[in-house]
């Protein structure tokens, strides 16, 4: 189905699903793990055939080291959590996100739904998305996703504020289904998900947890 309001080229957006009903669509690490080298694999205009890369016998590191075709999006952020998963995608090329995110779900579908034995649809229907035109909402929204882990430990941090920022930052230096990873604690494999220098400098300029959730609480006060 068409979307009413096209992408357009140079913007940058907010993407987020859910598994439909709100079932948990990444059950174990394998899942988290399947999912995040598709959002690497699945970012090329040419069609990527995993079960053919899979069979070559490449460890999961080595996958990350396969050269693509031009990329179809600039990724600046993910996270992914049990039920659902919060992207930041840059329009890089008309259609570049709509072909992305439909090679993207598709294939975590097909994954999810012959190793569990099931049909039908995953998702909650067509992906949401969100445009950011704005510096201080597009801080905001980088804040958002990276903070979401949180509340599998404090479930109302948002209304009410981080209880323990001790807690919370130990949580989410061991959290690795996140970009937080890949800005604060450590270059990895799966850095290569993401496209920084598409994105404003400022995001590499944040130093720890606090940065990120005082952005998040400037945004919010305003």
């Amino acid at each position: 189905m068409r979307r009413q309001t096209p992408f357009l080229v140079g913007e940058i957006y907010h993407i987020y699903n859910r598994g439909t009903d709100k079932r948990i669509i990444f059950t174990n690490e394998h899942d988290h793990r399947r999912f995040m080298l598709l959002l690497y694999l699945c970012n090329s205009d040419v069609s990527v055939h995993t079960s053919n890369l899979f069979n070559k016998g490449l460890s999961f590191i080595e996958l990350f080291n396969i050269k693509r075709a031009d990329t179809l999006v600039n990724i600046g952020a993910f996270c992914l959590m049990p039920n659902h998963f919060h992207i930041l995608l840059y329009e890089k090329t008309e259609g570049g996100i709509s072909q992305f995110m439909k090679k993207l779900l598709t294939a975590y579908s097909m994954y999810f739904n012959a190793k569990y034995n099931r049909r039908g649809s995953l998702f909650e229907g067509p992906f949401k998305e969100k445009h950011i035109d704005v510096d201080e909402y597009l801080n905001w929204v980088f804040s958002y996703i990276h903070l979401n882990p949180i509340k599998l430990i404090d479930s109302s941090w948002k209304e009410n504020g981080i209880h323990d920022m001790m807690i919370a930052r130990n949580f989410m230096k061991g959290y690795k289904y996140s970009s937080y990873y890949d800005y604060f604690i450590n270059s990895r494999p799966e850095s290569a998900i993401l496209n920084k220098d598409a994105f404003p400098e400022h995001f590499s300029q944040l130093n720890d947890l606090e940065d990120v959730v005082s952005e998040f609480d400037s945004f919010k006060k305003k």
